[in-house]
């Protein structure tokens, strides 16, 4: 079990690093521990050529968070025809087209939500060209945070939208504050059990904060440096982690695990609810392919 909060805690001994063990050690262990991998969206999205229509009742938490997403796609669409509809959704001109498509997203062809986040994380994750058994537990164990949809899998199919969390959207208002409630209602029940690896930005961290048990296993995941190298790197990070499918049912076994194929360091907790944090430096020269 993680180290509980408030007790003192032997700093040598909760900090990892070190330079990678062996390539295959972390990819050897014969059991698989249920893990919710917390990921951001992209900014950019690549729009499906075909496909259904949206499918509200389809989606993963269609009992808790369809009414919020209705009532978000509402003020979207209404939102998007306004003349000063990029000044309201913070969008650069440059953009327009992507705005102008919000209006028709209960039409609009869907596609799995993994092929429609096309930005710099998901190229690192690169869905596709993971082998079987990673693809499934990506599909099982990441959660892919959203400013329209609340929370989805993966799988769920979505059409391409231009909205960010940040963002106050008329009449609804902040759109954090809007999917607190709805979030919680969902993710506190899945994550009752197991490791919570969060890779999510803060905007997309403020809509959701596990708490109580959930709390004490619970990684966010910190890249140094420049925003496009820190979703590149969170990309891998999850990529290896779909790919080794190792017992990481601690904070320690999950650093040991990430070392294996990059620079880390952990440190606890710095109070009760708050997470520990893996910080993770380059690659020791492969993303764990």
């Amino acid at each position: 079990m993680p180290h509980p909060a408030g007790r003192s805690v032997d700093r040598a001994a909760q900090r990892v690093n070190h330079m990678s063990p062996s390539r295959g050690s972390a990819l050897t262990s014969p059991r698989v521990q249920r893990v919710l991998l917390l990921l951001p969206p992209s900014e950019g999205k690549t729009a499906p050529r075909r496909g259904r229509p949206l499918d509200l009742e389809a989606l993963t938490f269609a009992g808790q968070l369809t009414p919020t997403r209705r009532a978000v796609l509402d003020a979207l669409a209404a939102a998007s025809v306004r003349p000063d509809a990029l000044a309201v959704l913070g969008v650069p001109p440059t953009l327009g087209a992507e705005v102008a498509r919000n209006p028709l997203l209960a039409v609009a062809p869907t596609a799995p939500a993994g092929a429609v986040y096309s930005g710099v994380l998901y190229d690192a994750l690169d869905l596709g060209s993971l082998d079987p058994a990673a693809r499934r537990r990506a599909h099982r164990w990441v959660l892919v945070s959203s400013a329209v949809f609340g929370a989805l899998r993966l799988t769920d199919r979505i059409p391409a939208y231009r909205l960010s969390m940040k963002v106050s959207l008329p009449p609804v208002g902040s759109l954090a504050a809007v999917w607190r409630g709805p979030l919680a209602a969902a993710l506190d029940v899945v994550a009752a059990r197991g490791l919570l690896v969060d890779a999510r930005s803060s905007t997309y961290a403020a809509a959701w904060v596990p708490r109580g048990a959930a709390a004490e296993r619970w990684v966010r995941v910190e890249v140094p440096g420049a925003t496009h190298l820190a979703k590149h790197t969170r990309g891998l990070v999850a990529r290896h982690l779909c790919l080794a499918g190792v017992d990481a049912r601690t904070p320690r076994r999950l650093a040991e695990v990430v070392a294996s194929a990059f620079s880390v360091e952990l440190a606890p907790p710095a109070r009760s609810g708050r997470p520990w944090v893996l910080s993770v430096g380059g690659t020791h020269g492969h993303d764990g392919a």
